[in-house]
């Protein structure tokens, strides 16, 4: 049985949430929902979520688990949100914004504009980028697509990079001693 899957999900007083085909999560900050698989079975105790199979198959037993994940992270994201910072390490590298959109000078000819989807949100501090919004899937998925514009350099570290990643680099081309052209 699935570890994960067996704990159930603690719902805090400010959150509503309607099962039906679907798990309909509603919070302070906004409402997400989740398809339910056929396999699964969402019961509401209290104010407790408890996530079942409804037999042993294998789809059944990989989807209990990950629904668990799924509407644990709904209910964290309409409480409290979520959020990633980037972070612009190069000489001139620097963001802006525009409206909502957010405007990334990043060594290339022309500025980057990056629109955001409904629900997130763009927050700017020094050379730090702050993505965040109430869906995880969503946050991490713009976060990821920014830090794709320009990935940090192995040789070099300039970049765009997650806060506190580690960012291996390369020595670079070792100089050769004794090797010239004096002869």
């Amino acid at each position: 049985m699935s570890r994960v899957g067996k704990k159930p999900v603690n719902l805090p007083e400010n959150v509503q949430v309607e099962i039906d085909h679907k798990v309909v999560v509603k919070g302070p900050l906004g409402e997400l929902s989740v398809g339910l698989p056929k396999e699964i079975k969402v019961e509401k105790k209290e104010n407790n979520l408890f996530i079942s199979r409804r037999n042993e198959s294998k789809e059944a037993r990989s989807l209990h688990g990950l629904m668990r994940s799924l509407i644990a992270n709904m209910v964290e994201g309409v409480t409290s949100g979520f959020k990633k910072t980037l972070e612009l390490s190069g000489i001139g590298f620097r963001a802006n914004l525009a409206g909502s959109k957010l405007v990334l000078s990043v060594g290339f000819s022309h500025p980057i504009e990056v629109e955001p989807p409904e629900d997130i949100t763009f927050a700017i501090s020094g050379n730090k980028v702050t993505v965040s919004g109430i869906n995880k899937e969503l946050v991490g998925r713009i976060s990821a697509q920014i830090r794709a514009i320009r990935p940090p350099d192995v040789y070099k570290g300039k970049g765009i990079r997650y806060e506190g990643e580690a960012v291996r680099r390369k020595p670079g081309k070792a100089a050769k001693v004794g090797v010239g052209g004096s002869g």
